[in-house]
């Protein structure tokens, strides 16, 4: 275990890419799509299946076979024999009995058998096949889908964290020293003692808030780390990002437009699609089995038996076979087909309609988070405005160092409050980008350079102006 440890503990950064320099968000969606884990099995599971597409075809050719075989008899087999029609030997005496075969042999064949009934159940398993290796794409995608939406949030939440981290500790520590004050104040009973007491509640209830937003953001670096494929221990430098709010353009685009392209290119309904096609596929193999089998074998045989006359024959022949319970079974098998077919047919259905609610559901999110993050910038505008007026007047000893955390506090709140809009701006775009089944059109993540997937990325934009213009 110790040893298998060590091979995947290696194989986990083999041929990853170490991190130099600051990580901006098409870098973190490029190694995320290079080297993640799970997308890496994913993609190993869609090869798999295209692996048993490519054996499923040869179900459909003949079987050859080869044998060889020895025969060894302690005592030769000698018999009597009786003339028509009667049944009991003609002699008891062993010098009247005879044999046809030798007290050692062997025999040597190769065959070939070829089933009318193997062809038919191999073509439409071939065809079950090819629409399981689509169905592995499909589910391919959807994983590309959420690890993009993941990996915009754990971005997020990691800035949030380097960017706020020197503030929220500055401010603690600012906390800490006049909870220290008021606590020296209340042990010398210069003032009435609930002054302080209501002065150290609120003090403790903002490093409560500060605190809070420290635990909230100090599992964000591992988040990011994992989604990227990057050590854990090691802390990752995030490259300093203007916050701006994503383009209005997705309300230019039709509802009917994206309903029609969601219809086309979803993840989930494409794959139920394909589920309805194996589906009828799976009712044709079993109408097949209802039919008789016609099987054609030719061997050439040889066998050492040195009493047959003709040691070496061809043998050729045609057989036709039908397995008569098919005719009690064949209700039952064609209802449970049908079943299958029909179950297939409302699943997909239902997905249908999931899509479209999807879809309306995403747009509305887009919108809703774009005026949250509006707003949030607004108040993290005016927060930051204060608290620079509070820290002027604290500097002249005109205001209290508990108006200055509190406004502190409320600063940081809403900054973060602002990355956490962005993300979710980010996030519900990308959801609907994921319903619609779009994704960035980018090249083989494994032939291409880190580099240049980057690049691609970049080079990616959002599609709502080329659905703009088809919908008008």
């Amino acid at each position: 275990m110790k040893t298998q440890t060590r091979a995947d503990t290696e194989a986990i950064r083999q041929n990853v890419e170490p991190l130099n320099g600051p990580l901006t968000m098409n870098d973190a969606m490029a190694r995320a799509l290079k080297y993640n884990l799970e997308r890496r099995a994913r993609m190993m599971e869609e090869a798999l299946v295209m692996g048993q597409l490519d054996v499923s075809k040869f179900d459909m050719l003949p079987k050859i076979t080869a044998q060889a075989g020895y025969v060894s008899r302690d005592v030769s087999r000698f018999t009597f024999s009786s003339r028509y029609p009667n049944e009991s030997p003609t002699s008891n005496n062993p010098a009247d009995s005879s044999t046809t075969s030798g007290k050692e042999h062997s025999t040597r064949d190769l065959g070939l058998t070829w089933s009318m009934l193997d062809v038919g159940l191999g073509y439409y398993g071939s065809k079950q096949q090819a629409d399981r290796f689509l169905i592995a794409g499909e589910k391919r995608r959807k994983a590309m889908h959420i690890l993009m939406q993941d990996v915009r949030t754990a971005y997020w939440r990691a800035a949030s964290a380097q960017l706020l981290k020197a503030d929220v500790t500055k401010t603690i520590a600012l906390a800490e020293e006049a909870l220290a004050d008021s606590r020296k104040v209340s042990n010398e009973r210069i003032k009435n003692p609930l002054e302080p007491l209501r002065y150290q509640r609120q003090l403790l209830e903002n490093m409560r808030l500060l605190e809070n937003i420290n635990q909230e953001l100090s599992s964000a670096q591992i988040d990011l780390a994992s989604l990227i494929n990057a050590p854990l221990s090691k802390p990752i430098l995030i490259a300093s990002t203007d916050l701006q709010n994503i383009s209005d353009q997705v309300n230019q685009v039709a509802i009917e437009k994206l309903e029609e392209v969601a219809l086309e290119n979803n993840a989930d309904l494409r794959e139920q699609n394909y589920n309805g096609r194996i589906a009828r596929e799976e009712t044709r193999r079993t109408l097949l089995k209802l039919f008789p089998n016609i099987s054609f074998n030719y061997g050439s045989k040889y066998d050492t038996d040195r009493y047959l006359l003709n040691n070496n024959w061809n043998e050729a022949g045609v057989q036709l076979s039908f397995n008569l319970m098919n005719i009690f079974t064949a209700g039952t098998q064609i209802k449970l087909a049908d079943a299958g077919v029909a179950l297939a047919d409302q699943r997909r259905v239902a997905a249908q309609a999931s899509v479209l609610t999807q879809v309306h559901l995403s747009r509305l999110q887009v919108i809703n988070a774009r005026s949250q993050f509006d707003r949030a910038d607004a108040i993290y505008s005016t927060d930051s405005q204060i608290a620079e007026v509070m820290r002027n007047r604290q500097l002249v000893a005109a205001q209290s160092k508990l108006d200055v955390v509190s406004t502190e506090t409320a600063s940081i709140l809403s900054l973060l409050r602002r990355y956490q809009a962005l993300a979710q701006v980010q996030v519900a775009e990308n959801k609907l980008i994921a319903t619609l089944g779009l994704e960035p059109q980018i090249g083989s993540t494994h032939e291409l350079s880190l580099e240049a997937l980057t690049k691609q990325i970049a080079q990616a934009s959002a599609p709502w102006s080329q659905l703009s213009k088809g919908s008008k």
